[in-house]
């Protein structure tokens, strides 16, 4: 190439809009606060109210267009300002760069800030192109199947004892829920949630998809070998991060799935692409968790998707939200939107954000157990900022 070429080639890039007119010149990051009444300690609690805290990103690029997402979790905030300062003029269409760029960032962290950089990325990307994320990542899927995942039980709550879970299961399929997930007693013992698997077995068994979610909580091999059997005699769909290993130890979770019959689904507590794939090839799981909020957003979460499509797995995402839809638009391998956590006092889990009417709430559930894919450009919702503005309690500026 010639001086001159050269130039004219260097003249024409930085004449571009896209190189210099969709640079990151801003980012925001918000920590916001809202009360949740109706759960306590992770315990469905009627009458009690608590907070919780979320992050509210918004990204704006040179020529002033902006991407938005509220998510994630209070705890990673540092490492949501670190990944802002290693975006910070890029090119806001470069999400794989971002992605390396990020990871590196966080090599020494669980890179759970991530997240919510990446998913603003791609709902500005959306606004700017007239598309929705969805379309973006090539989905047609209009709708998601989603399952009623519940709070943790506990004397005097919604879910106190083991018929109550069956009740509340009955209640969920009279709404159109035809999947319904446990998470039992986090007291590390095993009697309640065993009578619990069984009553449902008994109560909605063949009528819906059962799972259990123990969040880590058995103590030892036994104890979760001990639920998984009781979960082959209801025949429950899968059997999520049994006991107190969080969910790492490959080994022995093969050894549990050559003793069960009820398939193994691991990975909430295991971070990234290269991690997971570690735990798969190991033989330690049947279905493979994914989160954009927890695993480098959209960008990652596809990338996992992709993985266990190659391996003739299914993906299971974690957790409700806009992103988790359309992400579930464009995967094939995969069955359950997880509409967590939910419960007899309605405590709502998600942030009371948006001025469109996306919800994720228990009883907005469709007749046939859907909740639609936003079809707007970017996530397609549409923020309150002005409640979001009431509820923000510290900001952070990377400019």
């Amino acid at each position: 190439m010639s001086a001159e070429t050269s130039v004219a080639a260097e003249t024409e890039r930085r004449d571009n809009p896209r190189s210099v007119g969709t640079a990151i010149s801003k980012i925001e990051i918000r920590m916001i606060s809202y009360p949740m009444v109706g759960v306590q300690g992770g315990i469905d609690m009627p009458g009690v109210t608590t907070n919780r805290t979320r992050l509210a990103v918004t990204i704006e690029t040179k020529d002033g267009a902006k991407g938005s997402y509220v998510g994630g979790q209070a705890n990673s905030l540092a490492q949501a300002v670190a990944c802002a300062k290693a975006i910070l003029g890029m090119d806001c269409f470069a999400r794989e760069e971002a992605y390396t760029r990020i990871r590196r960032q966080l090599r020494k962290e669980d890179r759970m800030g991530a997240g919510v950089i990446d998913i603003a990325m791609w709902d500005l990307a959306g606004q700017r192109l007239n598309m929705s994320v969805a379309n973006m990542l090539g989905g047609s899927k209009r709708a998601v199947k989603a399952y009623a995942s519940t709070w943790f039980g506990g004397d005097g709550g919604g879910l106190s004892g083991p018929e109550a879970y069956a009740d509340f299961a009955e209640e969920c399929y009279a709404m159109g829920y035809r999947a319904f997930k446990m998470h039992g007693w986090s007291d590390g013992k095993t009697a309640r949630d065993v009578a619990a698997v069984r009553a449902l077995g008994r109560r909605v068994g063949g009528r819906m998809a059962l799972m259990h979610d123990s969040a880590c909580s058995f103590i030892t091999f036994a104890d979760a070998l001990e639920v998984g059997r009781a979960c082959d005699e209801a025949g429950f769909y899968w059997y999520e991060d049994p006991y107190s290993d969080g969910g790492l130890a490959a080994h022995a979770h093969r050894r549990l799935r050559e003793m069960i019959r009820t398939p193994i689904l691991l990975g909430e507590h295991v971070r990234g692409l290269e991690s997971l794939a570690t735990l798969v090839l190991a033989d330690g799981t049947d279905f493979v968790r994914a989160d954009p909020d927890f695993d480098i957003g959209i960008t990652g979460t596809m990338k996992i998707a992709r993985f266990a499509e190659a391996l003739g797995l299914d993906v299971e995402l974690h957790a409700p939200g806009p992103a988790h839809r359309h992400c579930m638009a464009a995967i094939r391998n995969t069955n359950f939107y997880e509409l967590s956590m939910v419960g007899p006092s309605r405590a709502n889990f998600s942030a009371p954000v948006y001025a469109c009417d996306y919800s994720d709430a228990l009883d907005d559930v469709s007749s046939d157990g859907t909740f639609p894919v936003p079809s707007g450009p970017g996530l397609g919702v549409t923020y309150d900022w002005e409640r979001i503005e009431a509820l923000t309690t510290s900001r952070v500026i990377v400019e």
